[in-house]
């Protein structure tokens, strides 16, 4: 089993490999105990072919929030008929999102970003700790040039929240590396991405941006830059 100690080794070993050779590596070493996680976003669309055609039993699952845009479902069902997978869905308490909505209102995120973190805990956090049990390894489409918040990532990390290794191959990747690569192999994408959706979460909390833009900024936009953020990529 991989340790937290390994992680500077395990950067140094794969510094200059591909994320295939990355990927192959530990699909063998925690086979059965690492899956990807995915948003459906361009990044885990690439790793959802390099995976399966690496090892098609392996894991993938994806959190549905209950909040997402109708392309984004129709993307999940084109992905798991493209590849003859079954993409795992997560789902939010719905004990506790009813009371957060009973308490808070059905857009309590435009009130405060304490609010707004509040509404990403319960739809996206918990459950993916429930996803977490059993893994010793989670798989992220991370790109260092997406965020201001994402610039000290690693291709390999330790999730100290959740205990797990952590591993990001797309990380050195440019945003045209990853488009190449789907059109190269026709890998299925969400076509808002095409409407000026670079960055697709959860439908009210997601807008356009205008061509130069940060590919972030359509998140959270009402936030400042350092709090676009759900949770999920803290160290």
């Amino acid at each position: 089993m991989i340790q937290k100690q390994d992680i500077d080794a395990l950067n140094q070993k794969f510094a200059s490999e591909s994320p295939e050779t990355l990927l192959r590596w530990f699909l063998e070493q925690c086979e059965g105990k690492i899956a990807l996680s995915s948003s459906l976003g361009p990044e885990d669309q690439v790793l959802t072919d390099m995976i399966v055609k690496i090892n098609k039993n392996a894991q993938i699952f994806t959190l549905d929030t209950g909040r997402l845009f109708p392309e984004t479902y129709s993307l999940i069902e084109k992905t798991n008929m493209r590849y003859g997978i079954k993409i795992r869905m997560y789902f939010p308490d719905f004990h506790k999102v009813e009371d957060m909505v009973s308490t808070h209102g059905i857009n309590l995120f435009y009130e405060s970003i304490e609010k707004r973190k509040l509404c990403c805990a319960l739809r996206k956090l918990e459950p993916l700790s429930r996803a977490f049990k059993g893994l010793d390894a989670w798989i992220c489409g991370l790109r260092r040039e997406q965020s201001v918040t994402r610039q000290a990532m690693q291709l390999v990390e330790w999730d100290e929240i959740h205990n797990i290794i952590k591993i990001n191959p797309l990380i050195h990747w440019s945003e045209q590396q990853v488009w190449d690569y789907i059109s190269k192999n026709a890998v299925p994408y969400n076509r808002l991405h095409k409407n000026g959706f670079p960055s697709i979460g959860c439908q009210p909390c997601t807008r356009a941006v205008k061509e130069g833009e940060d590919a972030r900024s359509g998140r959270w936009w009402w936030e400042s830059p350092e709090h676009r953020e759900c949770g999920l990529h803290k160290k």
